[in-house]
């Protein structure tokens, strides 16, 4: 077998590989010699079929395998040789000439083709241990826990009916049609839909048209969906709803003690407000996490700059495109709408391409150096806690990703990531600041708005 370099150009390297017409007969014949004792073919006792004979039927199919074979293992051993590591899998160039790749599946010719691959880039890590992070914490105070018991309160409040109309807090039930430009629209109907008054889970507006109602009055109500509403065809759009007011209920004012407790599984009230407070600041912690973990990536992309392999960053490019893209069909928005042009889009997501791109070399490469390690049973705890994402699926998610490698990759990929960064943090110098809740939660929602 014959490996020549013809291009070794930044991260693009491309190998011309040329395997001898009697390598490939050899494997051929070792091939047929396999297959003699495996096939049944009527007229011969089994063992007795003449190769010459095997040769005719499945010379060319079992030729096939073996040239498939060789792409496998020569990629792997040529790059392994060459003390490289290939960003991607490698791509094959065969003969495209009929009667010359016939020639080679017959073992009659060499059997020559190229292979091109984008190798990883080599890189020194920048000097991040020090790197200051402002970490904002927020505590949970007591007025905020007995607002957070209070809202359950009235969230799992039992609900009486009553006479007269209906008042902030009730409980109307109601049949409606919804409809667009004086058409129902699918979606829009329900015969006994239940509406809390000030609990914001209809559409703006819905809601508040429904005070002062009595049972049996007949209403119209004037709303607009909102421009970001999920349904695309409802975005933005003016409707009517034609409302039957079957039944108003009041709300049944709970006594907040141990026995209202009781009903969601705890001892005592006291023990009511830690579970709530644990959960808050759980919350909350999670928010500090994303903020810092934010910072550090940051601080590690302005440390480093590198040649990226381009395969990567358009493959990361198309995923983040697709999903850029698939959301505004779904929304009905255009680029224009967001205040930008398709080419200024692409240019941007590019850049994010290549950020993530970079920084997942990056932490690869710090990982590796601080051997961290992701262990079988982690994998198996995110595997659960996927599955659990589809009740009703289990098995078939649980052999999907048993039987896929790349699948049960990207659950071990954010484990290792997360397991990176808590080491880099742990070598950061890391500022506490104090914040209130609001503080915290607002200055997260300005970043996802600027991001």
């Amino acid at each position: 077998m014959q490996v020549t370099e013809t291009l070794a150009e930044g991260l693009k390297r491309e190998i011309k590989i040329v395997v001898p017409a009697t390598e490939l007969d050899s494997r051929l014949s070792a091939r047929l010699e396999e297959l003699k004792g495996q096939v049944k073919l009527n007229g011969f006792r089994p063992g007795k079929v003449p190769t010459a004979h095997l040769r005719r039927l499945y010379g060319k199919s079992a030729m096939a395998e073996i040239v498939q074979n060789i792409l496998n293992e020569t990629a792997r051993k040529t790059i392994e040789e060459r003390g490289e590591r290939a960003a991607m899998q490698p791509n094959f160039v065969l003969p495209e000439d009929e009667s010359e790749a016939g020639e080679v599946l017959e073992g009659k010719k060499d059997l020559a083709y190229t292979m091109t691959y984008e190798v990883l880039p080599s890189f020194e890590l920048g000097d991040f241990a020090g790197i200051k992070i402002d970490r904002p914490v927020a505590e949970i105070s007591d007025a905020e826990v007995d607002a957070e018991v209070a809202k359950l309160a009235r969230d799992s409040a039992d609900f009486q009916p009553k006479d007269g109309e209906a008042a902030d807090g009730d409980r109307v039930t109601i049949s409606y049609v919804g409809k667009i430009d004086g058409e129902p629209f699918e979606g829009g109907a329900d015969e006994n839909g239940q509406v809390t008054i000030g609990s914001g889970r209809f559409i703006p507006g819905f809601e508040e048209q429904l005070v002062g109602a009595k049972v049996g009055e007949e209403r119209v109500l004037n709303v607009s969906f909102p421009e970001e509403y999920g349904a695309a065809h409802l975005a933005g759009k003016a409707a009517t709803f034609d409302v039957v007011v079957k039944e108003v209920s009041a709300p049944v004012e709970a006594t907040l003690d141990d026995e209202w407790a009781k009903k969601f599984g705890l001892e005592s009230l006291e023990k009511l407000r830690e579970t709530m407070r644990e959960q808050m600041q759980g919350q909350l912690g999670s928010v500090t996490r994303t903020k810092i973990k934010r910072q550090l990536l940051d601080k590690l992309d302005e440390l480093h700059a590198f040649e990226l392999p381009p395969t990567m960053v358009e493959q990361e490019f198309q995923n983040v495109w697709g999903q850029v893209t698939q959301d505004l069909e779904r929304s009905g928005r255009t680029f224009a709408d967001e205040g930008t042009t398709e080419d200024d889009a692409k240019a941007d997501y590019r850049k994010i391409a290549e950020r993530r791109v970079r920084l997942g070399l990056v932490l690869s490469e710090i990982g590796e150096k601080a051997n961290v390690q992701v262990t079988d049973e982690e994998v198996q705890r995110a595997l659960v806690d996927r599955i659990r994402q589809f009740p009703g699926q289990e098995k078939q998610v649980y052999d999907f990703y048993k039987s896929n490698p790349e699948a049960l990759s990207s659950l071990r990929a954010p484990i290792f990531e997360e397991k990176v960064v808590d080491h880099v943090l742990t070598l950061a110098d890391i500022t506490d600041r104090t914040v209130s809740r609001e503080e915290l939660l607002k200055e997260d929602e300005d970043a996802e708005a600027k991001a």
